[in-house]
């Protein structure tokens, strides 16, 4: 399924509950700066805010910290939203929707006009029952059984990733096209004559094999499909290797 471009502004909002180490809220900023969100909402952090050596963790993602808000617990922090998501690793024994990140995302994308936000729960224990008794489904990810903890930062991250593709904005910033066009027949036809010149004079081919080693090394090349920059370097080699001799 296409997805398509929001609005600017109807970004999901990052709720951290009682998060206790700066350099994850620091992470967190980061990594949602990574992908195009924002908006930061910090349920009473331990320790006070702002926290030292947060902004170093950020790695210039300030003005992500620099915009968050503080708020006494969760009720409040998401008073305003229209919908709400608790992230989990546990099964809760609630009568919820469970959704993968991905799933969740296209969903958040569709609710055109609404405030959407995401729960975090403490980085030792998770959201309380309680907490996630308040969003209307949860997420949880397709992790290892086998090791499914995930630090706060990486948790966002895969959010924050699964949000911009359902956006439409997972665009790669470079790409690996060919920078110079395929060359011409002629350009082939000529590293031939130059490549085989060079080999003959080197002593290369057994003499009565010789042409059924110039058309296998003819085919090595059409496979390749060369470049006519390609073609430039390898003649431009080859000139250089018959000076030396």
């Amino acid at each position: 399924m296409k997805s398509l471009e929001i609005p600017e502004g109807t970004a999901p909002a990052v709720i951290l509950v009682e998060p206790q180490l700066a350099e994850n809220i620091g992470m967190t900023a980061r990594a949602m700066a990574n992908f195009g969100l924002s908006e930061l909402r910090l349920v009473n952090p331990k320790g006070g805010w702002p926290k030292k050596g947060v902004r170093e963790a950020a790695s210039g993602a300030t003005h992500v910290l620099d915009g968050a808000r503080i708020y006494p617990d969760v009720a409040a922090a998401i008073a305003d939203l229209h919908h709400v998501l608790a992230t989990t690793a546990r099964e809760r024994g609630q009568m919820k929707r469970v959704l993968a990140p991905e799933a969740a995302m296209e969903q958040v994308t569709a609710r055109a006009g609404q405030r959407v936000g995401i729960l975090f729960g403490r980085e030792r224990v998770g959201l309380s029952n309680d907490e996630v008794s308040l969003a209307d489904a949860i997420v949880t990810f397709p992790v290892s059984p086998d090791f499914p903890s995930l630090n706060l930062a990486q948790g966002v991250l895969l959010m924050a990733y699964e949000w911009r593709r359902a956006a439409g904005r997972a665009k790669l910033p470079f790409t690996g096209e060919l920078l110079s066009p395929p060359a011409t027949r002629e350009a082939l036809l000529g590293l031939f004559d130059s490549l085989e010149a060079a080999l003959a004079q080197a002593g290369f081919y057994p003499p009565e094999k010789r042409e059924i080693i110039a058309r296998n090394m003819r085919d090595m090349l059409h496979r390749m499909a060369m470049t006519e920059q390609d073609v430039r370097t390898v003649r431009g080699a080859l000139r250089a290797l018959s000076r030396s001799r």
